[in-house]
C-alpha cells in the first residue's frame, strides 16, 4: 500500500527478485478487500497515518516501509498500527526479498484447499453438504477442517452429532487477531480422526470479527489440506475473508422458483468475492424446474444436483454425520467435488 512511485518501483523490483507478485493499493480504502487475506502485507511510509486513520483491523505479517533520506515513521506509529517490523531501504532489502520468497514456498508447501458453501435460501441444505464435504475428504485421508461462519446456522457440530464431544468453539476464538499456531488450534478443537471442527455454541449470539477468521484461514492453510467453510447467506465481514480465501464456492439452491430468485441476491453479493462460484440444485422440482434452468437463471455453472434422500434425514435426526457410510446420492456428490478440487481419485459410491 503505497501512493510512492520511487517506493513502488523499489518494492516491485525486491518482489521480482524474491519471485512473488503482488497486488497495488494506493491507500487504505482500495487496500481494505485484501487486507486481511493477503499472506503479506507492506504499506509505505506515506500511507501510516491514513492507514492509523482508516483503523484497518491488525494482522500478522504486516511491514512498515520507507527509504533512506526519507523521515522515519518511527517505532511508534509503526506499534499503532500493528506493523511488525520497520523496514527502511535500501539497508532492508535482503531481508525483504527473504519475505517474498517466503510467501512463494509457503503458497507452495502443502497449502490447504478451500472450499466455501452457502445456501441460496434459507434451509436449502447447505450445512448438510459443508457437513458432507468434510466428512467425504477426512474418509480420503485428508486432513479437514470443517469451520461454521454461520452464527445464525445453529451449529455444525450438530450436524455431525458431535455437540457432547470436548473442545474450544468460536466464542473462546473470537479475540484472536494475529498468526495461530496451526497443531495448538487442531488440539484445542473438537475433533475424530482427520475431522476437526470450529462450531459455534448455544450460548449467547456474539459478533465474529473478520481478524479471527483471518486468523483461522491462516492457520488452516499452514496445517490442514482440506478446508470446508459454511458460510451465511448475508455475508458479514468474517465470511467475506472466508469466501476470499476459497478456492471455490458452491451456492445449495432447491429446485424452486422462489428460491432461485432468493439465490439470484446471494450470489450478487458473493460473486465479486470468489471467482469460482458454482451452483448446487437439490430436489424435488415441484414445479419440475430443470436444474440447468436454475444455473442458466442464475448465470452459474452447475456443479452438481442432489435427490431426495429420506434416510439421510433420519439419520440426521439420529446424530449421524452426513455421507458418513460413503454411499448414497451426497456422498457421491461429495466424491466427485472433493476429487476435483484436490485432484485425488473419486472413490465409488452407491
Amino acid at each position: 500500500m503505497t501512493a510512492d512511485g520511487d517506493l513502488l518501483d523499489e518494492l516491485l523490483r525486491l518482489a521480482a527478485a524474491g519471485g512473488t507478485e503482488v497486488e497495488l493499493a494506493a491507500d487504505p480504502a482500495a487496500a481494505r478487500a485484501r487486507w486481511l487475506p493477503a499472506p503479506l502485507v507492506l504499506v509505505g511510509s506515506d500511507q501510516a497515518q491514513a492507514c492509523l486513520r482508516a483503523r484497518l483491523p491488525r494482522r500478522s505479517r504486516m511491514v512498515l516501509v520507507a527509504r533512506s533520506g526519507q523521515l522515519d515513521p518511527g517505532a511508534e506509529i509503526a506499534e499503532l498500527i500493528g506493523a511488525e517490523h520497520v523496514a527502511t531501504l535500501p539497508a532492508a532489502e535482503p531481508w525483504l526479498v527473504d519475505r517474498f520468497a517466503e510467501c512463494v514456498s509457503s503458497a507452495s508447501d502443502g497449502t490447504a484447499r478451500i472450499m466455501a458453501v452457502l445456501g441460496g435460501r434459507g434451509g436449502a441444505g447447505a450445512s448438510v453438504l459443508a457437513g458432507g464435504l468434510a466428512v467425504t475428504a477426512a474418509r480420503a485421508r485428508l486432513r479437514t477442517l470443517l469451520v461454521d461462519a454461520d452464527p445464525l446456522g445453529g451449529g455444525l457440530d450438530l450436524v455431525l452429532g458431535w455437540e457432547q464431544l470436548e473442545g474450544l468453539r468460536w466464542p473462546a476464538l473470537t479475540d484472536a487477531d494475529g498468526r495461530v499456531d496451526p497443531p495448538s488450534l487442531v488440539r484445542a478443537l473438537p475433533s475424530r480422526g482427520d475431522l476437526v471442527v470450529l462450531s459455534w455454541d448455544r450460548g449467547d449470539l456474539l459478533h465474529l470479527p473478520a481478524q479471527a477468521m483471518a486468523a483461522t484461514v491462516d492457520a488452516a492453510r499452514r496445517g490442514r489440506d482440506f478446508v470446508v467453510v459454511d458460510l451465511p447467506r448475508q455475508l458479514d465481514d468474517a465470511a467475506v475473508v472466508a469466501l476470499q480465501a476459497a478456492d471455490r464456492a458452491l451456492v445449495v439452491v432447491p429446485a424452486e422458483l422462489r428460491a432461485t430468485a432468493a439465490a439470484a441476491r446471494v450470489v450478487a453479493n458473493a460473486a465479486p468475492h470468489c471467482a469460482d462460484l458454482a451452483v448446487i440444485v437439490r430436489g424435488p422440482a415441484p414445479g419440475r424446474l430443470k436444474a440447468d434452468e436454475v444455473a442458466r437463471a442464475l448465470g452459474l455453472p452447475l456443479a452438481g444436483t442432489l435427490r431426495p434422500e429420506p434416510a439421510l434425514c433420519r439419520g440426521l435426526e439420529r446424530g449421524e454425520a452426513p455421507a458418513a457410510a460413503g454411499r448414497g446420492p451426497l456422498a457421491a456428490l461429495c466424491q466427485r467435488i472433493v476429487a476435483e478440487l484436490t485432484g485425488l481419485p473419486a472413490t465409488g459410491a452407491a
